[in-house]
């Protein structure tokens, strides 16, 4: 934990913390996070293109398929942990739980940080697995949402104030439309699409591009993540609203995911201790950049304040804090059994 707080990433997270804590006048221009989330995405993307392009194409595939096995699996979880502690409705169940299936980027290239100030080496397959699991969770959260407003609709004995679009025609046209949103997300398409573009540019082409997503990497990513202490600072108080049982659930369930990301990265993936742990990461993360807009406008009947306190309020937090040297650690563990 120690040796991950030093890491200056970090250390700028934890000063965006105590920024908006001291109430300084400091304030980033409204669409520059946005600017360095885009070129973070597109820098990871063309590394993990030009790795897919020399990757064997077996291991790919099954990193893809433990991909979508998290992606679609984990909301699933998420959703039931929440039904039984029946601290949240189903919809707002629904949209948290869309959250714990996708994934964090700011939360994986602090790993990526992370290992290489520890000089370990890692498996790029999780970045091609980054890629895949942005969207099934969205999917997943789309469809439980949609289930819950059917079971709305018959408790209230069809007397017509159902949502419109749980049914018919015009549901199947807005489930359509809302699974094109998912797939079509600014984030999806600028991570895959800069994938393919380093999988098929010629080598010497992408070596000029070295200074670029390379040189100053490290450097964005530590105005992204000083924003993202300024944000997650500026959610703190919400943790009144979600009560303690409700904020556990923001720290229980990245200790699940990262314990299953583990054993998969280890046991079916067949990676090291640093492919592992990038593996225990995806699992471990919450989305705060792709999810949340989609689910706003998916299921407006849920609370904001709610997947937005936990995920970037509370899970992204421990994570970079806490989480990736734990994860790290139990990746170590599986080695050496």
């Amino acid at each position: 934990m120690l040796s991950n707080l030093m890491i200056p990433a970090v250390l700028f997270f934890g000063l965006g913390v105590v920024a908006r804590l001291i109430k300084s006048d400091l304030k980033f221009p409204p669409d520059l996070a946005k600017a360095l989330s885009i070129y973070l995405l597109m820098a990871i993307g063309l590394h993990g293109g030009v790795e897919l392009a020399k990757a064997d194409m077996g291991a790919a595939v099954n990193a893809i398929v433990w991909a979508l096995i998290l992606g679609f699996g984990m909301p699933i979880l998420g959703y039931w942990l929440l039904i039984v502690t029946r601290r949240v409705g189903p919809l707002d169940a629904a949209a948290i739980a869309a959250h714990y299936g996708s994934v964090s980027a700011g939360t994986f290239l602090t790993a990526l940080a992370f290992l290489d100030t520890q000089g370990v080496a890692y498996e790029t397959y999780p970045l091609i697995m980054l890629a895949v699991m942005e969207s099934p969770a969205i999917v997943i959260g789309l469809l439980l949402a949609a289930q819950a407003r059917q079971k709305i609709k018959r408790n209230a004995q069809g007397d017509g104030s159902g949502d419109a679009g749980t049914g018919g025609g015009d549901g199947r046209m807005r489930l359509g439309a809302l699974l094109h949103e998912a797939f079509t997300n600014g984030s999806v398409v600028i991570l895959v699409g800069s994938m393919i573009i380093g999988a098929v540019s010629l080598p010497g082409a992408m070596e000029k591009l070295k200074p670029f997503i390379d040189d100053i990497f490290m450097g964005v990513l530590c105005l992204f993540l000083f924003e993202m202490g300024m944000e997650a600072a500026r959610r703190l108080g919400d943790f009144k609203r979600v009560g303690a049982l409700l904020a556990g659930y923001g720290i229980l369930m990245p200790l699940i995911g990262g314990t299953i990301g583990a054993l998969i990265g280890h046991s079916a993936l067949g990676f090291g201790v640093g492919g592992t742990t990038l593996v225990a990461v995806l699992a471990a993360s919450a989305s705060y950049i792709a999810v949340p807009p989609a689910m706003r406008l998916a299921v407006p009947e849920a609370n904001p304040s709610l997947y937005l306190t936990l995920s970037l309020g509370i899970t992204f937090p421990f994570n970079v804090v806490v989480g990736i040297p734990l994860y790290h650690w139990m990746a170590g563990l599986l080695a050496a059994a």
